[in-house]
């Protein structure tokens, strides 16, 4: 199978866990665990688009507007396994755990008592490589706040660290924060390739029932701006 080929067959699982799987992500995580009274740091509401910045990469949904202006793509790295995330703005300093698709078609999760671990999904693109790769985390348990609680304090411009196997580490910059009902996730949207390397990291959020879970997802829009 071509390079192509392969990048074709990965997006399209990847499209496909977002549909089967997007569900489970809130939900089988925390319907028994999730036990915090709190609700997770939500992200802010889209700012005005009457911004006169420089057009931004792609945005994340139809009425998103345009992001302020945030450094430059840079080339895409080799496949590499990610192996830590840092997002020093919310104190993340995380391993990561590689995750694939259970018999349902949807996608694992990280082991439910290491709320501390980070999972990527394995069959897309490794963060740094072309594509877009998706990372996912817990956002509690039943001992309290998990490693991406705060993901929804992240605003357009900070930054995400991968570091990865190859010994590089991945600097993507914050496009956009959104958070969607599990209901209606948008799958195309959020997995769509966008012809460079970019990052989507996601965990859970809204308002959190005991019997359903939470009923929404963060995600974080970011693209690739510097390898070293």
């Amino acid at each position: 199978m071509s390079r192509t080929a392969r990048r074709r067959a990965r997006g399209a699982a990847l499209l496909r866990v977002g549909t089967a799987g997007v569900a489970l992500l809130c939900g089988v995580w925390l319907v028994d665990d999730g036990l915090t009274t709190s609700r997770p740091p939500a992200p802010a509401p889209p700012e005005s688009a009457t911004s006169t910045a420089a057009p931004a990469p792609p945005a994340p949904g139809p009425t998103a507007p345009a992001p302020a202006a945030s450094p430059p793509a840079t080339a895409a790295l080799a496949p590499s396994d990610p192996t830590r995330l840092r997002i020093p703005s919310i104190s993340v300093d995380a391993s990561f755990t590689p995750l694939g698709l259970d018999a349902s078609g949807a996608l694992g999760t990280p082991p439910v008592g290491r709320p501390d671990l980070v999972g990527w999904y394995r069959d897309a693109p490794a963060p740094g490589a072309d594509g877009t790769a998706v990372v996912v985390g817990h956002v509690d348990d039943r001992h309290g706040p998990g490693v991406l609680y705060r993901l929804g304090l992240l605003r357009p411009g900070l930054t995400i660290a991968v570091t990865r196997q190859d010994r590089r580490t991945a600097t993507f910059t914050v496009d956009a924060v959104r958070s969607y009902p599990k209901s209606a996730f948008p799958s195309g949207e959020v997995y769509a390739p966008t012809g460079r390397a970019e990052l989507r990291v996601i965990t859970c959020g809204g308002h959190y029932d005991r019997h359903t879970g939470y009923d929404s997802n963060t995600v974080v829009y970011a693209h690739l701006t510097s390898a070293t």
